[in-house]
């Protein structure tokens, strides 16, 4: 499966504003590597964009990683899809935060794409089609995070859940485990660079081609 993940474009930008030279950019740089919590072996020489979310383990859960479990790398069939859950935790965000609720949110993302290979759990096969109510709850996390934790203490190969997403109907996505299933198709540099609105009642998403409202 070849699918779309987005990231805030933070991540290429956010020292240089601190620096005054190249220089002192790599020593940063450098530095900040340093702090970091350490890569899963499984994810030694992978690229870092593809790497990222194995690294740490976020303190709030998502639909197939619980609290303080390793992390997982999601992934969508196509732009839209992959825009429609950047939509979903940016307005949650703002919602969750009492300060932001009268404010609109301005954000820079960047799309790329990556190939998933592997044994996957499809659960738009049968028998799993079946309890698609389980998979497919819009903020209940509790089935797909006790399938999650099931697959990696079964040992078993497989290594990523195929899915259809809640807030995408039509689509499939990727729910990644064993980072050694995934390989970067898009070009170092050559990221599809995304503008998020964010407000209470709207998000829209736009790279100057396209727009999507939610």
């Amino acid at each position: 499966m070849t699918a779309f993940r987005m990231v805030e474009t933070q991540y290429v930008a956010a020292t240089m504003r601190l620096v005054d030279s190249a220089d002192e950019q790599l020593m940063l740089e450098e530095m900040l590597e340093a702090s970091k919590p350490p890569l899963p072996p499984q994810a030694s020489g992978l690229h870092y964009l593809l790497a990222a979310p194995f690294r740490y383990v976020p303190q709030t859960g998502s639909r197939f990683r619980a609290v303080n479990s390793p992390g997982i790398w999601y992934g969508a069939d196509d732009p839209y899809c992959a825009c429609s859950e950047i939509a979903y935790w940016r307005q949650r965000f703002l919602l969750d935060s009492a300060g932001l609720l009268k404010q609109t949110l301005s954000t820079e993302h960047s799309m790329y794409e990556a190939s998933v290979q592997g044994s996957a759990l499809d659960l738009l096969s049968q028998p799993w089609v079946l309890a698609q109510e389980f998979w497919m709850h819009p903020s209940d996390y509790t089935e797909t995070q006790k399938l999650a934790t099931l697959i990696r203490e079964s040992q078993t190969e497989l290594t990523w859940v195929r899915y259809a997403p809640v807030r995408a109907t039509g689509h499939v996505c990727a729910a990644v485990f064993d980072p050694r299933s995934l390989t970067m198709v898009t070009p170092d540099g050559r990221y599809e660079q995304w503008h998020c609105n964010t407000t209470a009642d709207k998000v829209t998403l736009s790279n100057g081609r396209v727009r999507f409202d939610f």
